[in-house]
């Protein structure tokens, strides 16, 4: 349901930001890997929402210029020209552009790239905390027709549904204060990526004049994404839903409507009824760590001849096309994860943030969160020091490809490789242990 700006890893981007999920997005992850999706949001996780606007309601550190307004007021009239001609009338035009205004905060925000980030424990920390769970078993309770009339019609289970309601905008109560028309005609004006603002403004001119939503109520994030379960625009006209039958999909103030609307997307995006999207094992001695990536799938009979087994006592669930994630490398735990998991990347590009909903949704039905043990006292690698490691290994004949400070699966390659070199565990997880070996070889 939503798209992000771009593709990168979890660890880096979502997590740097401190992941709250956004919307039917294909979201940059924050974890293992990073999967492109046609999602609903344009950012890295609902986390970041509220970061973003908290720094907003501060003092702005860039301030427009006259010049700035100048061109921003002609860029907008260029626009409406061209709104104008993809049949959006004066009326909506008039109600969406006479109180626009640039957001230099929004640009600060586009442009930024953090330095530091988050180990993924302490996105799941605060993405699964206890005190979320609560407040998602209460929202089930609370919401229990409308959720359980979204599940039965698309066959999602309401806990899923619940789970990106909590990580995309704690439960709506913080889905982004800034103006949906102000954030994406301050993209389209001065954004990385300018054509991709327009396209999404339009689409919100669109859902403005079929009477879904009026201006002042459509807020968001600074990115655009919208509403309590954060959809673009484009993924609103797509997969939003009345699910009160009032004749408006409203995602804003309807918990009909998000439920539906969210079910919608997760259905069209193939979610199988039934179907676990994952649980985590254990993995039996010598197990080769290279084999930890979403790309290799098998049965779950399959993982089960090598010696996979359910921490929970269970037998392992009957998946096709299953993968093995192991976030932490050999020093955490592991997951079995199937079809569903990849649906749920759909809606945010992070296998973190998939995490981070799976886990959540059973926590909300009573079952145990994880139970093995996170590596805390592994400190996460900045993004310089990611490009450093890259760059050593590049050095040492293990292409890794250009260094960006994102550790991806050509990444985690090159440190099997390393590793192996090493006589040590190839699990591909980056350490500060690790770049100061690579260092002392220089």
């Amino acid at each position: 349901m939503h798209y992000r700006f771009s593709s990168v890893s979890l660890l880096t981007l979502t997590l740097l930001i401190s992941m709250s999920g956004c919307q039917s997005h294909a979201k940059a992850t924050a974890g293992t890997d990073v999967e492109t999706s046609s999602s609903a949001n344009i950012e890295a996780s609902a986390p970041l929402i509220a970061e973003a606007d908290d720094a907003a309601r501060g003092s702005s550190t860039r301030n427009s210029s006259q010049s700035d307004k100048v061109e921003f007021s002609e860029w907008v009239a260029d626009f409406k020209r061209d709104a104008r001609a993809e049949g959006i009338n004066d009326v909506t035009l008039n109600a969406a552009f006479d109180p626009i205004q640039l957001q230099p905060r929004i640009i600060e925000l586009d442009r930024s790239q953090p330095e530091f980030s988050r180990q993924v424990w302490d996105y799941l920390d605060s993405a699964v905390s206890d005190a979320r769970v609560s407040q998602g078993k209460a929202r089930l309770n609370e919401h229990r027709r409308a959720i359980e009339a979204a599940s039965e019609r698309y066959g999602v289970p309401g806990s899923i549904l619940v789970a990106i309601w909590g990580i995309e905008s704690n439960y709506g109560s913080n889905f982004g204060s800034f103006s949906t028309i102000d954030a994406l005609a301050t993209l389209g004006y001065d954004g990385r990526r300018p054509d991709f603002a327009r396209s999404e403004l339009m689409a919100a001119l669109r859902i403005l004049q079929r009477g879904d939503i009026d201006r002042d109520h459509m807020r968001g994030s600074w990115a655009g994404a919208m509403g309590h379960t954060q959809f673009i625009p484009s993924s609103f006209e797509a997969y939003a839903q009345d699910g009160d039958n009032d004749g408006r999909r409203d995602i804003w103030g309807s918990i009909p409507d998000v439920m539906a609307s969210t079910a919608n997307y997760l259905a069209k995006a193939g979610w199988r009824k039934n179907e676990p999207w994952g649980l985590e094992v254990r993995l039996p001695e010598n197990f080769d760590y290279a084999q930890t990536e979403l790309a290799n799938r098998q049965s779950g009979q399959a993982w089960a001849d090598q010696g996979v087994t359910a921490v929970n006592g269970t037998t392992l669930p009957s998946l096709e096309n299953a993968s093995i994630i192991a976030p932490a490398g050999a020093q955490g735990p592991a997951f079995l994860v199937g079809h569903n998991f990849r649906v749920i990347m759909r809606y945010n590009a992070s296998t973190s943030y998939a995490l981070a909903v799976g886990l959540l949704a059973k926590r909300i039905t009573g079952e145990a969160g994880v139970q093995g043990k996170w590596p805390r006292a592994q400190k996460a690698l900045s993004r310089t020091q990611v490009k450093e490691l890259q760059a050593l290994l590049n050095a040492k004949g293990m292409d890794v490809g250009k260094p960006d400070g994102i550790l991806g699966p050509n990444s985690r390659q090159g440190i099997r490789e390393y590793q192996r070199h090493l006589g040590k565990t190839p699990d591909g997880f980056a350490t500060l242990t690790l770049l100061q070996r690579l260092r002392s070889e220089e």
